[in-house]
């Protein structure tokens, strides 16, 4: 189906980086100089901003702030693993928020940014937050990894034989731990085996991350191998450690963190990336957030009942 944007392209008008230790964190301004300020959080982790999420928002609104995250996007170093968790991330926002001299600002992000943006809520929800709207609700939580990249989840018996091409990269020894056995393979000496390994795993989660992928789109993704090598590579990083988060705990005391402010989760029913249980659990442990569940709709935001949503829940604000 057919994704039409309710707002038109815009180019930022201020860009720069932000210096956090060893990176350089790039970050942009677009919309209304003297707009509602909202930041977006982007997925991956490591899949760094698009121009198109742009779009997602009314430019005469809202002071649209996009940030990319430790190694991804035009950040520098691209792909380095080096400090680079969420609590570093979570900080780098906040010194963000202080760097534009913003007060407060609406949170808004999906899958991996919907994670970061609870782990935000979780240290600075009363010095930072105006709202938070997350869709496509992802904890890290063991189960949720299981589901997407391990035999057995449900991600595996939907998709098995895109799931066949994504675990035939692996030795069959390794094939029990995928996610263990690709960070083999990418801290390894094999060039070849690494270059096939980064593609494979980033082709894994964008062919599962629609009702319906497009081919064009899945090409033009999949021959970027920049966005691939960060995406791949952070991910992985990220995943090893369960997101650098324990999401059981975190989802114990979300709910009163963010009881003073207003909440609003999003999500696909048939989404095979984050799955349906995450989202509805969350919805429970905050009993303010109003719950919005898109019944013909997977992962991304880029499906059009999801899109339609995401984007009247935001012009509302």
């Amino acid at each position: 189906m057919i994704c039409v944007m309710k707002y038109s392209e815009i180019q930022p008008y201020e860009a720069g980086f932000l210096n956090r230790d060893s990176h350089q964190l790039y970050y942009e301004i677009s919309g209304r100089e003297d707009g509602v300020p909202i930041v977006f959080l982007h997925g991956g982790p490591g899949s760094g901003t698009n121009p198109w999420q742009r779009q997602l928002f009314n430019p005469k609104k809202y002071k649209i702030i996009f940030l990319d995250q430790r190694g991804c996007g035009k950040s520098k170093p691209r792909g380095s693993l080096y400090n680079n968790t969420t609590a570093h991330l979570v900080d780098d926002l906040h010194a963000l928020k202080e760097h534009l001299n913003v007060d407060k600002w609406h949170v808004f992000g999906g899958s991996w940014g919907s994670t970061l943006a609870l782990a935000y809520a979780d240290e600075y929800v009363d010095e930072d937050f105006l709202s938070i709207t997350i869709y496509g609700i992802f904890l890290c939580r063991p189960l949720e990894l299981m589901n997407m990249y391990e035999k057995g989840g449900v991600s595996s018996t939907v998709f098995a034989d895109r799931f066949e091409e994504y675990i035939s990269v692996l030795p069959i020894a390794d094939q029990v731990n995928a996610i263990h056995g690709y960070n083999k393979i990418f801290k390894g000496t094999d060039e070849v085996l690494k270059k096939k390994a980064l593609t494979e795993w980033t082709k894994w989660e964008l062919q599962i991350s629609r009702l319906a992928v497009a081919p064009e789109s899945l090409n033009v993704q999949m021959n970027n191998f920049d966005y691939v090598l960060s995406h791949s590579l952070i991910e992985n990083h990220y995943f090893m450690k369960n997101g650098f988060v324990d999401g059981d705990e975190l989802l114990k005391r979300i709910g009163e963190k963010v009881s003073n402010v207003p909440v609003n989760i999003i999500q696909g029913r048939y989404d095979m990336v984050c799955p349906f249980k995450t989202a509805f659990e969350l919805h429970k442990a905050i009993p303010h957030s109003v719950f919005t569940v898109i019944p013909n709709a997977g992962h991304t935001v880029k499906e059009p009942e999801t899109l339609k949503k995401v984007t009247e829940i935001l012009d509302l604000l």
